[in-house]
């Protein structure tokens, strides 16, 4: 019998998936939760096998949630069903503990064979999902940023305007608006607080 804990901020969704779980032998429906934080409140009480988790939800997020789980309870194992299947969304997900990632819009049989799949310890991703951490895969240098770049970025992150950033480094503000236009290339985002908190994020920064 796999033990599930369902969470997600939405009554309507987790009334929606304990209705697909009703009648299955070997699924049992043993609690629901609103937000990560009742997520982890629940799991310390009950133990489930399997946690079916949302990732955006007030309070706490997913992601945040999975990072807890895999400290206090490595044994329970976590499946993703959410919207979104963007990288920024995928990535911190798996590398917080996630055992699988999944998608809303999948057909019921496919959400039974992930959650006995994951329950095993299995990995399970939908196909868009593994399209992106493939593609992770095939660009390890996309996030690679240059000595000089992360000069650049250090000083935006200790406040450094880019005439100041120009004048520390010795090159123009020209240069330091390229350099700039890089790193949001490789890190994917779109502005300087977004590169900061990416850079932390990733371990570029001290």
């Amino acid at each position: 019998m796999i033990r599930l804990l369902v969470v997600d901020d939405h009554p309507i969704v987790r009334d929606g998936l304990r209705g697909a779980f009703t009648g299955e032998p070997d699924i049992e429906v043993i609690g629901e939760a609103g937000n990560g934080a009742e997520a982890l409140a629940l799991v310390a009480r009950f133990s489930p096998d399997l946690v079916l988790m949302d990732l955006r939800m007030p309070e706490m997020d997913g992601v945040t949630a999975i990072r807890k789980l895999r400290e206090t309870s490595p044994a329970v194992r976590v499946l993703v069903l959410t919207t979104f299947d963007s990288e920024t969304d995928v990535l911190p997900a798996i590398e917080a503990g996630a055992t699988g990632y999944l998608l809303k819009d999948a057909p019921t049989a496919e959400l039974l064979r992930a959650v006995r799949s994951a329950a095993r310890g299995e990995s399970v991703l939908s196909p868009s999902v593994a399209g992106h951490l493939m593609g992770q895969v095939r660009r390890p240098a996309q996030g690679t940023l240059t000595k000089r770049e992360l000069e650049v970025l250090q000083l935006v992150a200790d406040g450094a305007t880019n005439r100041a950033a120009a004048s520390k480094l010795f090159i123009s503000e020209a240069s330091i608006k390229t350099h700039l236009l890089h790193i949001y290339a490789k890190l994917e985002v779109r502005d300087r607080a977004a590169a900061v908190g990416e850079a932390y994020r990733r371990g570029l920064l001290a």
